[in-house]
């Protein structure tokens, strides 16, 4: 009889186990430690379901790049299988919008609370006045420099260049003192001129950056964007610039920085961590400053770069809810403070941003200071809200064959950037035929 009683428990818990409904976040790091990170408060988050006899439980999952995960996404939704939540990136949003798979997240369940979330981080996700998805892993570019290499020249380590002007003045004055290493690296990506154009007020493309109207046009031979390609052309002419030769070889250019190969490095404020870490292993430390910007213009600010949570419209609303609480889990005061320790990406709390002051964090580690002086200090408007346009990713390949044109000097500034803008607006205006 005991025997019997030990079997039909264990036919009903396992009848229980099977009876669990899995919530699927799909994710696109494929790092060991951010992996790690996410898999840990995934871990937390089942136990605490588990606690209230929950039949739910959140499993994470990779599905490669950004644009892989929302194919991925969009996929699995119309063969009846969605996720429940996904990482997109940042200039993904007006195709994930476009897709029709997503749900604003803050009409669900009565809403959510957003006073909590930095403003300019917010802003991004903020379209026609709805919050579509929560923001997880934000990050803006800034400057560091090696300040061994720095002090051979006879350069600051304490204010860092904080325009064209003054970066190429330092460039001037390392190769003067005999400094061989390269002036600066920083991948060759879109990213960075998109920051640029920002910087200066102004939007990248028509209609209010996208959000007073679906974007027509691409604004590459606006004043913003030539003052960028001829900063591309003054790094060339001065051979102050290194890189791989490759598009968007972040970690190339971090190698090239790493190796004590370059006095500055622009890269994003996520890869702090690892650029500090790196330098001591190498033997030198970090100075870090803001992304230098055109000279005569007053800063406007950066645009947040990174991803966010999106939640796709298909699956049970009870299923919902529960995704909907684990990725404001997943990104409450607390767990913002340790995802921002390990990577450097904001906390996208202002509660998060507190708490690390308090406990003095960025009194012992003032590199990361300046990230959020950066942020702080950003303008609110279309300009920094960023760009939205379903070809981002096609505009941004052709950005950077201009500017590689630039730096080559196969073509001139305006003759790349007239090109550029006939390509990426006859992309943009075949992908609009179809809305």
């Amino acid at each position: 009889m005991k025997r019997t009683i030990i079997v039909l428990l264990s036919a009903l818990l396992l009848g229980l186990t099977q009876a669990q409904t899995t919530i699927e976040f799909w994710y696109a790091f494929t790092d060991a430690p951010r992996q790690g990170w996410i898999n840990d408060r995934i871990d937390e988050f089942n136990a605490e379901l588990a606690a209230q006899n929950s039949p739910y439980r959140v499993e994470g999952s990779n599905k490669g790049s950004y644009r892989e995960t929302l194919e991925a996404a969009v996929l699995a939704t119309r063969q009846g299988t969605p996720p429940h939540l996904v990482q997109l990136f940042e200039v993904g949003s007006q195709l994930a919008i476009d897709t029709g798979i997503f749900r604003a997240i803050d009409g669900f369940g009565g809403g959510i609370d957003t006073s909590d979330y930095i403003e300019p981080v917010l802003n991004y996700y903020t379209i026609d006045g709805r919050v579509y998805s929560i923001p997880f892993n934000s990050s803006s570019p800034i400057l560091y420099g090696n300040e061994t290499l720095l002090e051979r020249a006879g350069l600051s380590t304490e204010r860092l260049p904080e325009t064209f002007g003054e970066l190429l003045a330092a460039c001037e004055q390392a190769e003067a003192a005999g400094v061989t290493e390269a002036c600066i690296t920083f991948p060759l990506h879109t990213w960075f001129f998109e920051q640029w154009v920002a910087q200066q007020g102004e939007p990248l493309v028509n209609n209010g950056n996208g959000r007073d109207a679906r974007a027509t046009e691409v604004l590459l031979t606006s004043d913003a964007a030539l003052r960028v390609g001829q900063f591309m052309k003054d790094l060339a002419d001065g051979g102050h610039y290194s890189y791989t030769g490759r598009f968007e070889d972040w970690a190339g250019s971090e190698a090239i920085f790493g190796n004590q190969q370059s006095l500055y490095f622009i890269t994003s404020t996520a890869d702090a961590g690892n650029i500090i870490r790196g330098a001591a292993e190498n033997g030198f430390d970090v100075a870090t400053g803001l992304l230098p910007i055109p000279d005569g213009v007053t800063r406007n600010g950066v645009v947040i770069g990174g991803a966010s949570v999106w939640m796709v419209d298909g699956p049970p609303e009870v299923e919902l809810e529960v995704a909907r609480d684990f990725v404001l889990y997943m990104t409450n005061t607390e767990n913002m403070v340790s995802w921002h320790k390990l990577t450097g990406y904001y906390p996208v709390r202002v509660s998060s941003v507190e708490a690390l002051e308090a406990e003095g964090w960025f009194d012992e580690n003032p590199e990361f200071t300046i990230a959020f002086t950066q942020l702080t200090e950003t303008l609110t408007n279309q300009a920094t809200g960023g760009a939205l346009l379903g070809t981002f990713g096609d505009t941004r390949t052709i950005v950077e064959e201009a500017l590689q044109k630039i730096y080559q000097g196969s073509a001139t500034v305006e003759e790349a950037m007239d090109e550029a803008k006939r390509q990426a607006d006859a992309v943009l205006a075949e992908y609009n035929a179809n809305f």
